[in-house]
């Protein structure tokens, strides 16, 4: 299987200003990876390298020399690969400081060696026309803004809606969570909060406090990572249950996952694999969290069509039953043509839907 890789940059364009407490995003660039093999003309692999603002390891000024370092590696290495020594050519082939990097070269070879077909994983969402259940996203924005996401996600069908709290005043934001909360209690629409690390230790128990009155799921990620101590208190304490996001991202060998969740216990933790170095890696949390009885769910991370496509087919292998973070795909004004199409709150898979993809022979990087 004599197997080469070239990679094309494509800016994705916000259909609206999407405001995170870490700031506004209007545009997002990813790196799509494209794998061909020369004994199988036609047959084409995709992936998507989509480092996150601000927030991944690998959003580095100098991303694209280093994933041309390792395409032209791997090019040079004439591989053989099969399901047995994916996460070993993974691992040695690419840093772990690049973990978009691992998590896209990983989708593109499980796509070739599934045929080239965007089937990177046969189960009932991919091949049967099973939906995944989803949260609707509220993002953050003034608070008429908020409120008028929060009818359309209602109107579209969603039951869960995640909003993303700890940018605009706290106390607008806790008015909107009223609004919901005195139409909908929490057997109609259950309300997760999403802080992104933006409260401050003085403050996060009194807001914890606060955000209690309103039956919330879940607040993800409600102070910076890496304050141990303070973390580890609220897991234990918190009046919302508290599930870890931004906390997990670097933190790579299988011993510290494991001692992380073990220190820590959380309720929950969010997991985006783009951010944590793919799905094999992805799959380590998934196996420590089921061992120590810690929930947890996937989250996209603003991938385009072609990511969000690998990472929702990985999903649906696990028959997870809370709703997943995977509502992306409606974005942007120029995402890739796709077969993903959300319907009454859920993701799904429709065949007959036709992908519209680059060409690799448009691909060589410059």
């Amino acid at each position: 299987m004599p197997l080469k890789i070239v990679y094309k940059p494509h800016t994705l364009h916000f259909r609206k200003e999407a405001g995170t407490s870490r700031g506004v995003l209007t545009q997002k660039t990813s790196w799509i990876v494209i794998i061909t093999d020369s004994e199988k003309p036609g047959v084409v692999g995709y992936g998507e390298c989509g480092p996150l603002p601000g927030l991944s390891v690998d959003d580095i000024p100098d991303f694209e020399a280093q994933l041309a370092d390792v395409c032209s590696i791997f090019n040079d290495l004439d591989l053989d690969v099969f399901p047995f020594n994916l996460g070993i050519i993974l691992e040695q082939l690419i840093p772990e400081n690049l973990p978009s990097v691992r998590a896209g070269v990983e989708m593109a070879l499980l796509d070739i060696m599934n045929g080239g077909e965007r089937i990177l994983f046969k189960n009932g969402f991919s091949n049967h026309g099973e939906g995944l259940l989803m949260n609707g996203l509220i993002w953050m924005g003034s608070y008429d803004n908020m409120l008028g996401q929060v009818e359309d996600k209602l109107s579209q069908g969603f039951t869960t809606l995640k909003m993303k709290v700890g940018a605009i005043d706290f106390d607008q934001e806790c008015r909107i969570l009223e609004a919901v909360r005195n139409r909908f209690d929490k057997d109609a629409i259950t309300l997760r909060v999403d802080a992104n690390g933006a409260f401050a230790a003085e403050h996060v128990k009194e807001r914890l406090a606060r955000l209690s009155a309103f039956d919330l799921h879940s607040i993800e990620q409600p102070i910076k990572a890496g304050q141990y101590k303070l973390m580890a208190e609220l897991c234990a304490s918190s009046p919302v249950p508290v599930a870890l996001d931004e906390e997990l991202i670097g933190i790579v060998a299988y011993r510290d996952k494991f001692a992380l969740l073990k220190k820590l216990m959380p309720r929950f933790i969010i997991l985006k694999p783009t951010l944590l170095g793919g799905f094999t890696a992805t799959s380590e949390w998934i196996e420590i969290a089921n061992r120590l009885h810690i929930g947890w769910w996937v989250t996209s991370a603003l991938e385009s069509n072609i990511g969000l496509n690998a990472i929702a087919q990985y999903t649906a292998r696990f028959n997870n039953p809370l709703p997943q973070g995977l509502g992306t795909g409606q974005l942007y004004t120029n995402n890739f043509d796709s077969p993903l199409t959300v319907e009454n709150g859920h993701l799904y898979y429709r065949k007959e839907i036709a992908w519209a993809l680059p060409s690799h022979a448009l691909a060589e990087p410059a």
